[in-house]
């Protein structure tokens, strides 16, 4: 039988306050491509995720390929780096948490000059820690217990790679995560 590690095990409490449920362009609204070069887009955001999350890329049409290149930072202020490839004007899902967005490379555009893209929020919630496995004991939003354990993705090595999916939708309600502290 394995030694019991540490005196006392310790659950924390992530407490977010209202999560909106946002949209597909909630960061970046439709921004036109250009023919020769990428598109870097390093200011006037439409704004910046309300809790640190997972982002999403849309382009407006079937011919709009290539990847989007996102810089920001993670919950502790470290710079982090997501490459998400588009897939015509289906909402591809990022897998890492922004707590904000510094800046957008965008590709070139394939066919025509009609091409865009937008960049939403997810519904991907970053943890505040490094998980060896999932210790989520429970999940709450708007105050009520959810039924259904939520979806949890974890890193040991990467701080942004920590999320959690609730079952219910986000839609400005307070969410808290209870998780046992691995690390």
């Amino acid at each position: 039988m394995g030694k019991i590690q540490g005196s006392r095990p310790r659950i924390a409490t992530y407490a977010l306050a209202a999560v909106i449920l946002g949209s597909n362009a909630t960061i970046l609204g439709d921004t036109a491509l250009d023919a020769v070069n990428p598109t870097v887009v390093s200011s006037g955001f439409a704004a910046q995720p309300d809790v640190p999350r997972n982002l999403t890329v849309k382009g407006n049409d079937g011919n709009v390929t290539g990847n989007v290149v996102i810089t920001g930072r993670n919950i502790a202020g470290e710079t982090i780096t997501e490459t998400i490839a588009l897939n015509g004007s289906a909402v591809v899902v990022g897998n890492k948490a922004f707590a904000s967005v510094t800046s957008i490379s965008l590709p070139k555009y394939a066919v025509a000059n009609t091409e865009r893209i937008r960049i939403g929020v997810g519904s991907k919630l970053g943890l505040p820690a490094l998980l060896s496995r999932n210790t989520v004991v429970a999940a709450f939003i708007g105050g009520v217990r959810e039924t259904t354990a939520p979806t949890v993705a974890f890193s040991a090595s990467a701080l942004e790679s920590n999320t959690v999916t609730l079952s219910t939708a986000l839609a400005g309600s307070a969410v808290i995560v209870d998780y046992y502290e691995t690390l």
